[in-house]
């Protein structure tokens, strides 16, 4: 009689007349016990990355939106900030021609059609301007700051308040928040 061992390893006896499994039906055997869960693993793997892909595709593609929108959103600013750019650059080329103008009102002359000729031009270009949007920085009588204003000169006086602006040698523009040119000025301690 010959023994075989059960599965907790004790030998047990075995019948002489019964045939022995040979080896390699016994593994073939063993195998498709080991085969019958791996293959329903990969199944249950399969249906799994199935789920996934939809929700990972999802991901992506509100991704994508969002780097897109934000494309928009980023050429829309550098469009308007050239825009702005080239706004301040043209009406700085031409604050030249408003200080002569300036300075040519102040000056006296005998010749008055010269002089209300100066003035039309001079209050023409202050209304391209306005038309362009640029503001006049106000500074005499204001209480300096830095952001408008750049202090050329510091004067004690007690009249006055501190920091208070007393003369404008330069006039200041700017457009919208932007500054195009400081007021240069004189300022009361």
């Amino acid at each position: 009689m010959s023994k075989k061992k059960n599965e907790h390893g004790e030998a047990k006896p075995q019948p002489e007349n019964e045939p022995q499994a040979q080896p390699e039906q016994q593994a073939q055997a063993e195998q498709a016990q080991t085969e019958q869960p791996q293959a329903e693993q990969p199944q249950a793997a399969q249906a799994d990355s199935m789920q996934e892909k939809p929700q990972a595709d999802s991901e992506r593609y509100l991704r994508l939106m969002a780097e897109f929108d934000n494309y928009k959103k980023r050429s829309a600013k550098e469009r308007e900030n050239i825009y702005t750019d080239v706004h301040v650059d043209t009406v700085t080329k031409f604050l030249p021609v408003f200080d002569n103008l300036e300075r040519a009102m102040k000056t006296e002359t005998a010749d008055e059609a010269y002089k209300k000729g100066v003035e039309m031009t001079f209050h023409q270009l202050m209304d391209v301007f306005k038309k362009l949007g640029v503001e006049e920085i106000e500074s005499v009588g204001k209480p300096f700051d830095p952001v408008f204003h750049n202090a050329v000169m510091h004067v004690d006086d007690e009249s006055r308040g501190e920091n208070e602006i007393v003369e404008e040698f330069q006039k200041g523009f700017k457009i919208g928040d932007k500054v195009i040119r400081h007021s240069m000025v004189k300022v009361a301690n």
